[in-house]
């Protein structure tokens, strides 16, 4: 008999493309059924806020309904369904749960190895996503493209933006910053490399890249790559280590027309000490994706600053981030089906 499998995506990580990719890759070893669900069009909930749902995030759905939908399936493909102990209880035919993001913050980790539920994750699968958006930031900003469109729409031409004094600076004679050298910071490295700027990397784990290395690339300290860095870029993973690293101190030690870029997490950065910097005038702008609260306030202050572009947490969303992730599901489904070890255990 076919193994049964329960999708839920959403209007981003599409069900039928899970369901495209999983029947490509198992055929008639599995019976498929789909559950669109309704982000990001209606908001994720955080587990704190719902009783039962402790030490979840970034989630969308309930427990009941994803239990009945879920039923007697022996494989779990979501985005963002969670599931907790207690739900784990309830679906005792429950073996394998594909989560196609990064980190399985949906899941109750410790349950499901309790109740013998292998969890594996799709890293990366937004990295190639994140690295071109980042590009694209420090773009908008270190030549004016963000000023010269706001300026348009409200009716003023600025000429000013030609003169020495005020006009933008091409990469290839800046020092470009990279705190954390993972999935998405190696990326944007291979990327900067071919504007021939000079590119600093800090992240202690790990080592250059040879090729990096061989370009130039140096790997260096944090209070090196603040110091003298033109443009500070963050990819690193949030942890008890970089939570907030971006502090008041590493402000202030940054160059007074630097720009501070944040594709990566809201929490690696004190945004009440960026919000001092940039009024201060101890460094020049800032390029913001994601915030320590998700959405922003309409009343939060950096929301109103002229030398700050903010987006809505978008980076990692491209078509080719959906199609990846789906396919790194699929292949785990298929090796689960064939006694294949996962590749991506969480």
């Amino acid at each position: 008999m076919p193994t049964d499998v329960a999708i839920i995506g959403d209007h981003f990580m599409l069900p039928e493309v899970f369901e495209e990719k999983i029947l490509e890759a198992c055929g008639d070893k599995v019976s498929v059924r789909v559950r669109k669900d309704g982000w990001p069009d209606e908001p994720m909930e955080q587990g704190y806020a719902v009783e039962g749902m402790d030490g979840l995030k970034e989630y969308y759905g309930t427990a009941d309904g994803v239990v009945d939908f879920v039923g007697d399936a022996e494989v779990l493909v979501t985005h963002l369904a969670p599931m907790s102990g207690a739900m784990l209880t309830r679906l005792p035919n429950l073996k394998l749960i594909a989560v196609s993001r990064g980190g399985p913050v949906n899941i109750d980790m410790k349950a499901a190895q309790d109740h013998g539920v292998l969890v594996v994750n799709a890293p990366g699968r937004n990295a190639s996503a994140v690295a071109e958006f980042t590009i694209g930031a420090i773009l908008t900003e270190t030549r004016k493209i963000r000023v010269g469109h706001e300026a348009l729409r409200a009716g003023v031409w600025r000429g000013d933006l030609y003169r020495a004094d005020v006009t933008g600076r091409e990469l290839n004679e800046m020092t470009v910053g990279v705190i954390g050298y993972g999935n998405i910071g190696t990326k944007v490295v291979k990327l900067l490399r071919a504007f021939g700027c000079r590119i600093l990397v800090n992240d202690p784990y790990i080592q250059l890249d040879p090729d990096d290395a061989k370009a130039g690339v140096e790997l260096v300290s944090f209070d090196r790559v603040v110091t003298e860095s033109d443009v500070v870029t963050l990819h690193p993973r949030v942890t008890e280590e970089t939570r907030g690293m971006m502090d008041a101190e590493a402000f202030g030690k940054m160059k007074k027309d630097a720009l501070f870029v944040n594709t990566a997490r809201g929490p690696l950065c004190d945004y009440d000490a960026l919000y001092a910097a940039l009024v201060n005038g101890e460094i020049a702008g800032a390029m913001l994706e994601t915030f320590s609260l998700e959405p922003a306030p309409d009343d939060w202050p950096l929301l109103q600053l002229p030398n700050v572009t903010l987006t809505p947490h978008i980076a990692g969303a491209s078509v080719r981030t959906v199609t990846f992730a789906a396919e790194q599901a699929a292949d785990e489904v298929r090796r689960f089906l064939s006694g294949q070890p996962p590749r991506n255990p969480c």
